[in-house]
């Protein structure tokens, strides 16, 4: 197709959504629908773009163009109809040759493949108007096809303007319409308001194309849920959760295991390999990346995450954050931006870590906090270890060496360095750095006070174990009696 110009309509209210986010803004599967409507139009490498924008256009146009940079964008001040949307798009594009395909911007569904094969049997049929038609068992809202006696098409006719007879249709106008743009360009000025709306349709070209003697046609779709579009926040979840089931479905064919279809979520531009597996519960969002023999989930969201091959990664959540091939993460992990577990390694239970780089099988394995830090090759940091980063000013960092060892309960109160091999003794504050192959320790000698309980402590249940206990053990022989 050496001359396809695409119109997307985008300029409409969506005043049944009830936000103050634009309707196809809205996002479904990780894109916003207009987003998922762009995508299949590229497919079709179309020669230019145009999109119409209107309301919150200050919100809509750079979206717009932040995802097809070289898009025009054409304003409908008032919104008087599709019709009108139209005049004002190929004023905008400026083509009078060629073919026009039109599309709204809110059908999050549409394939690549779908719009191309409707263009290409427009072409090669040459006709002056085809209709991307489907055929539901409830065609209520939707403009008719209207066939004569031989199956061509005469007209579309919207609800409002049908007949009893004309309402039992049930083959449907998707509302995605491809032009001869020499005709489009004659038909528009010819396009009248007269109707309940007030509105200018662009189906009345159409009824147009038929009365100059040339040809209309329909290409019906099998799938007609790819031209179903979102009028309200119901009709989106159910876009959503069908657009979601189409992906987990092609992962699942395209060799991933995942466990309950119904209770993963994987975003469009997601990204898994052969042999993965998803169980139930799970996320993936955004930009995430699992690769081959990896485990995620249960109960795990990842948003723009990477999976090296073999990790596991158990009931966490993720962002912005790296696991090394063969690493372990949870359950019960945050992994906060800037999260980067070496191969081998771990994050375990009740860990969150931030703009942490933990290398090749170094391990956290439990009730600690990691910010602003670096961990070296095989190190091992003890259970409920604080790294804290935050002075109240500005965040340090704190640099761990390679098989180091670190008790329970630390705080390494950074800027702080610990070199190789070195170690830290339980319950340890860390304020100076640390020589390769040295012990620190902070607190002072063990004392105990006898007697302390039942002295400070009398009449409770505390003090009456104790006073038993001392009691049982002056009746016990002494060693060698």
């Amino acid at each position: 197709m050496e001359n396809l110009t695409v119109i997307v309509l985008a300029a409409g209210g969506g005043t049944r959504m009830k936000s103050k986010t634009m309707k196809v803004l809205h996002p479904v599967a990780g894109r916003s629908m207009i987003g998922h409507v762009l995508r299949a139009v590229q497919a079709v490498e179309p020669t230019r773009v145009v999109a119409v924008v209107g309301h919150q256009r200050e919100q809509v146009g750079p979206h717009i163009t932040s995802l097809v940079p070289d898009a025009v964008l054409a304003v409908q001040e008032t919104q008087e109809g599709t019709g009108h949307a139209v005049r004002i798009a190929m004023e905008a594009a400026g083509t009078t040759t060629g073919t026009v395909i039109v599309a709204a911007g809110d059908t999050p569904l549409l394939e690549g493949d779908s719009l191309r094969a409707f263009a290409e049997e427009h072409e090669a049929a040459q006709r002056a108007v085809s209709i991307l038609s489907g055929r539901v068992p409830n065609p209520f809202g939707y403009g008719r096809i209207v066939r004569n006696a031989e199956g061509d098409v005469e007209a579309i006719v919207e609800e409002k303007e049908a007949t009893d007879e004309q309402r039992r249709i049930d083959e449907i106008n998707s509302g995605i319409l491809a032009f001869d743009a020499g005709f489009l360009v004659s038909a528009l000025p010819r396009i009248t308001n007269d109707n309940a709306k007030g509105e200018y349709y662009l189906t009345d070209a159409v009824g147009l194309a038929r009365e100059d003697g040339l040809t209309v046609g329909a290409h019906l779709i099998d799938d007609v849920a790819q031209t179903e579009g979102a009028n309200d926040r119901a009709q989106l979840a159910e876009l959503g959760r069908e657009l979601n089931r189409r992906i987990v479905t092609r992962w699942m064919r395209e060799g991933v295991t995942v466990m309950d279809p119904a209770t993963t979520w994987i975003e469009a531009d997601v990204v898994l390999e052969p042999d993965v597996t998803i169980l139930p519960g799970t996320q993936l969002l955004g930009a995430t990346v699992v690769r081959e023999d990896a485990v995620v989930g249960p109960d795990t969201t990842l948003k723009d995450c990477e999976v090296g091959p073999g990790a596991r990664v158990v009931r966490t959540h993720g962002e912005l954050a790296v696991v090394g091939g063969g690493a372990n993460v949870g359950p019960f992990a945050y992994l906060r931006p800037g999260t980067q577990l070496g191969a081998g390694g771990k994050i375990g239970t009740f860990v969150e870590t931030k703009n942490a780089r933990i290398d090749d099988g170094a391990k956290v394995p439990h009730l600690s906090y990691v910010g602003d830090a670096e961990i070296g090759e095989g190190t091992n940091i003890g259970a409920g270890t604080i790294f804290a980063n935050y002075d109240g000013v500005t965040k340090h960092r704190t640099v761990i060496g390679k098989q180091a060892r670190t008790g329970s309960n630390n705080t390494f109160v950074a800027p702080v360095e610990v070199g190789d091999g070195a170690g830290t003794a339980g319950g340890t504050v860390v304020r100076r750095n640390v020589p390769a192959g040295a012990l620190a320790v902070s607190s002072g000698p063990q004392r105990n006070l006898e007697g302390w309980t039942e002295s400070r402590r009398a009449g409770t249940a505390q003090a009456e174990a104790a006073a038993a206990a001392r009691t049982a053990g002056e009746r016990e022989p002494t060693p060698g009696e």
